[in-house]
């Protein structure tokens, strides 16, 4: 990608440029996710989102910058989904085990198995060989959120004794890979999951951490 390139974010002016604005991202995402980048066209984007193909090419310019301003708001919306599970986070739980399960379940279905956040895994994916940075881009703003943000909560349970752990990082990055283990791949795929399925991967994910960081004498 031309470095010197840069993403414009398009004006807002009124009502119904927004919900132009919008309709171009929300169709412009299904269309890059479903042909990959090579294959979809502004003609077919312009289309599906019920706008004229110039509408496109005077807010976003060409169908560069159109991609990478549909993925700057998946990735900042996958943000906002992200940070609104860690507000759930238990920092004094009464049950320890069966709390993070419920947390580890929320996880799965809003970071796991989520259809934006599939569909934003399978763009980065497929694109990764032609803009490379996106990748970067993504873990920074994602997974690499998730870990930092889920570290220090995993650090103030061990800090009130819940938990031992000498290295936070570590720790939540061993948590996000077992909580989301069943599912990455196949989320890909069909982001779908029956509740139950998700409350046993949750539950047996949980478990498997809890043995490797509860004390000796038990939570609390």
């Amino acid at each position: 990608m031309d470095g010197d390139k840069e993403v414009k974010r398009p004006p807002l002016g009124s009502r119904g440029q927004c919900s132009k604005v919008l309709a171009v991202l929300k169709a412009a995402g299904e269309v890059f996710c479903r042909d990959g980048f090579a294959g979809a066209s502004i003609d077919l984007i312009a289309s599906e989102a019920g706008v004229s193909r110039q509408t496109i090419y005077n807010h976003y310019g060409d169908k560069e910058r159109l991609f990478l301003a549909v993925l700057r708001d998946m990735i900042e919306r996958s943000a906002a989904d992200l940070f609104t599970l860690i507000a759930t986070f238990p920092e004094r739980p009464r049950d320890l085990e069966a709390e993070l399960t419920d947390f580890a379940a929320r996880y799965i279905r809003s970071c796991v198995c989520n259809r934006r956040t599939a569909s934003l895994r399978k763009m980065i994916q497929r694109e990764a060989e032609r803009f490379p940075e996106l990748f970067a881009t993504w873990r920074e703003n994602g997974p690499g959120k998730a870990a930092g943000t889920l570290a220090a909560c995993l650090a103030r349970l061990a800090h009130s004794g819940y938990l031992h752990i000498d290295d936070p990082d570590l720790a939540a990055r061993q948590f996000i890979a077992l909580v989301g283990a069943d599912f990455q791949g196949s989320c890909l795929v069909d982001e779908s999951r029956p509740e139950e399925e998700i409350r046993a991967s949750a539950a047996a994910a949980v478990r498997t951490f809890l043995r490797a960081f509860i004390p000796a004498e038990g939570a609390g």
